[in-house]
Formats: C-alpha cells, structure tokens, sequence
C-alpha cells in the first residue's frame, strides 16, 4: 500500500480486506486518525485492523474516550466524537499518548480536534457512496 491510496467498498469482507491491507503497513508509534460520518464504519474497520494483532475484544470507546489494548502489539484507540472542549483531551493526558513510540494508535473524529493530532500521522476519510458502499481514502502526513 502506497499513499494517497484510495479504494471502495461494497461489503464488510470488501472492509476486512481493506483492513488486512492496511495491517501490514502499520509500525510502532504510528497514528492513524479516521474520519467520516456516523455509521461510515471507522470503528468496524479499526476492529478488524487490531484483530490482524490479537485484540480480539475490542470496542467503541465512544464513551470512555480512550480503549487499550494490547495483542501482538500494543494500541490506544481514541473517539473524539463526545469530546466538548481541548481541554476534556489535555485533562486525560493526551500528550502522553501520542509521544508513545512504542504503540500504535487510532483516533477515530480526530477532524473535530486538529490542533491535538500530530503532523506525522495517517489519515483515513471514510465516506458513503451509498447504502452498501463506502470510499476509503487513505493520506500519509509526514
């Protein structure tokens, strides 16, 4: 895989394989920010990427703004859909987290709080094309 990469959708094994494409390309300290409108599946896709390393009980962290993990590696998952100012994100440590060279981690809504995502990341927008079909495009800020 090679950035910017862009590719459709039409089914949830269409998304597992997108998911298992993208598995083999992610590093220790990577940071992969998911963007996208509700129901466009960044939290299914980021399951499947992580059960490519073991984790096979994961969740939204909706609600708990951040989920660890750990399997053949070791992810922090953020949303930052239910966040309502920078600084509910300052007050859990954020900083901590994204300086953790030795994870990989995803943020899922991380358009909603730019000035927190590093400028080195990767960035998936997932849109719909219609009810059954969604584009991932795929950017790689260095």
């Amino acid at each position: 895989m090679s950035f910017p990469y862009s590719r459709k959708s039409k089914s949830e094994n269409d998304t597992i394989a997108i998911a298992d494409e993208f598995s083999k390309y992610l590093k220790r300290g990577m940071i992969v920010v998911l963007n996208g409108d509700l129901g466009t599946g960044k939290t299914f896709f980021t399951k499947q990427v992580l059960k490519k390393f073991g984790v096979t009980n994961s969740n939204s962290p909706t609600f708990a703004i951040v989920n660890p993990y750990s399997g053949d590696e070791t992810f922090y998952h953020f949303d930052f859909y239910r966040i309502n100012k920078e600084e509910e994100l300052h007050d859990i440590g954020i900083e901590d987290y994204l300086k953790d060279e030795e994870s990989i981690i995803f943020i899922e809504w991380g358009n909603l709080f730019p000035q927190v995502i590093p400028h080195t990341r990767i960035e998936i927008n997932i849109s719909f094309v219609d009810e059954n079909e969604r584009e991932f495009s795929f950017k790689e800020y260095e």
